[in-house]
């Protein structure tokens, strides 16, 4: 089983993130997508809204079967993505995870908690991202790993390959962003603090 793993806040999810799902899906020769929501991002300030209205909307925005809502980061009580692919390789050894990220993640990649560890946990699937391409293609990590990356034609290969692997494909892009839609008031859930 393939598996590829799209972390966040998800506050709140939108199309972008349906869309390259569904990019990741095709170009990565994945079986499945998890969307783990996360409790909060520790490179923000202010929390997300309460879980459940994330989910919910999340839900509502991919209903596809291959893609499954989940809040395991906050089940398994873990803070940061290593932490989390930790556990989840631990518990499901049988299958071949990816993380996969924006290229806007990756240009900032190296501020993560342990992001060395990550890219030799999984191999990381990258999706363009509007105003992000180059920045990402030039960023620290994308520099001290350029040896691990993958060839955009080979993608297909990623889940399989062994890591440090990483694979940066183009894709048509959307402008959507969560930020954006919560700051034009597009986004008030149930229970969430006022902006």
């Amino acid at each position: 089983m393939r598996i590829g793993v799209l972390g966040g806040s998800f506050d709140p999810a939108h199309e972008g993130h349906a869309h390259i799902t569904r990019e990741a899906l095709r170009r990565f020769g994945l079986d499945r997508v998890w969307w783990m929501l996360s409790p909060g991002n520790p490179l923000k300030a202010r929390g997300p809204a309460p879980m459940a209205a994330r989910m919910a909307e999340a839900r509502r925005v991919m209903p596809d079967p291959r893609v499954e809502i989940t809040d395991l980061e906050a089940r398994l009580g873990t803070r940061y993505t290593a932490q989390t692919l930790r556990r989840l390789t631990a518990l499901y050894p049988g299958v071949h995870f990816v993380w996969l990220m924006g290229a806007d993640n990756l240009a900032q990649f190296d501020r993560w908690e342990n992001w060395r560890e990550i890219l030799q946990m999984v191999p990381v699937g990258v999706l363009a991202r509007p105003g992000a391409r180059m920045a990402a293609r030039r960023s620290r990590t994308a520099r001290i790993f350029a040896s691990a990356r993958l060839p955009q034609q080979d993608a297909q290969m990623l889940a399989l390959s062994p890591t440090p692997a990483w694979c940066f494909v183009d894709v048509p892009m959307s402008d959507l962003s969560s930020s954006e839609i919560r700051a034009a008031g597009g986004w008030r859930p149930k229970g969430a603090a006022p902006a």
